[in-house]
């Protein structure tokens, strides 16, 4: 009996007990089930996404929760290369190592003002006749002394004597001149002085001589000093019938230029600015040379002597030359 007691009188209890707990709990849920259907669609509440409890959530591995990945990947990835390659040639630019013509307004040579000194494309046959007009370049690195000889020449030759570098130095102090400051940074920083601008001076400069003194001899000293304007000189100018070279070492040179820098007041004649002469000569000028040795137009000189042995080697070269040439 007491077993009974202990066991069975207690389960009956439970189950009285636990009997109204479901029949009041399935009752409630069926009372909600009727209340929901009995509401339109439009108007029910629309249940949260598992999908947003989850988003930022970590598993216990450690790794993500997966997210849906609702961004376009092609877009994306042409947005950041064109970026970066806007950024690469904005570095480059101010590197200075964007071609000329995309970063130098001066060496596009593209401005309605530079337009007016030069010619417009090149003409097919020269200004001058090369049997009526007699064109000798002087050709020699800085303080070569090409100047000196040439004074000497115009004395003993009668010749008319045109210095590029002068030319320019006289067109970059003019008031009035469109180029004043292109050719006065160029000089400065010892680079070449684009070419239509140096060739369209000579040429002018010829023009004038022949109609002023009826000379038809020139020197042109210091120039071309690279290869597209000695072609474009001969071109539309007139083709050159010798090529003087006084060669000397860079020791002495720049011995010459320092010490005429003490009293010439030339801003070019400077350590820094030599020294990037010697590199343009080197890099530019000496092809040009070269160019016309292997045409046979070169009379090369020794300009490390004095002034006066130079002119002696200088004055039997061209008589030769001259008088074959004649």
């Amino acid at each position: 009996m007491s077993f009974f007691l202990r066991t069975a009188l207690p389960r009956v209890a439970l189950q009285s007990v636990s009997a109204p707990v479901t029949t009041f709990r399935s009752t409630s849920v069926n009372v909600a089930r009727r209340t929901f259907t009995s509401i339109s669609p439009a108007a029910r509440p629309t249940p949260p996404s598992i999908q947003s409890q989850f988003t930022g959530r970590r598993f216990a591995s450690g790794a993500s929760a997966p997210k849906k990945n609702g961004f376009p990947i092609i877009p994306l990835v042409v947005i950041i290369v064109g970026g970066s390659g806007l950024f690469y040639l904005l570095v480059k630019q101010r590197e200075g190592n964007i071609p000329e013509r995309l970063k130098s307004k001066e060496r596009d040579m593209s401005t309605e003002k530079e337009k007016k000194l030069i010619a417009s494309g090149p003409r097919v046959t020269p200004a001058f006749d090369p049997d009526d007009v007699t064109v000798i370049f002087v050709l020699g690195g800085p303080g070569a002394g090409k100047g000196t000889q040439c004074a000497n020449i115009v004395r003993g030759y009668g010749f008319a004597h045109y210095s590029a570098g002068d030319l320019l130095r006289v067109e970059q102090d003019r008031p009035d001149s469109e180029f004043g400051e292109l050719i006065k940074t160029y000089i400065r920083e010892g680079k070449i002085v684009p070419m239509e601008i140096t060739v369209a001076l000579l040429e002018n400069a010829m023009r004038d001589e022949i109609k002023k003194t009826g000379t038809k001899r020139f020197l042109i000293d210091g120039f071309p000093r690279q290869m597209d304007q000695a072609l474009k000189f001969e071109q539309d100018v007139c083709p050159s019938k010798l090529v003087l070279f006084l060669d000397t070492s860079e020791e002495l040179m720049l011995k010459r230029l320092l010490k005429r820098g003490e009293t010439s007041g030339r801003e070019d004649d400077n350590m820094q600015s030599i020294r990037k002469r010697f590199r343009t000569f080197v890099e530019t000028s000496m092809p040009v040379v070269e160019y016309y040795e292997k045409l046979g137009k070169v009379v090369k000189v020794d300009s490390s002597k004095s002034v006066d042995q130079v002119y002696q080697e200088v004055k039997k070269k061209l008589d030769e030359r001259l008088k074959a040439e004649s």
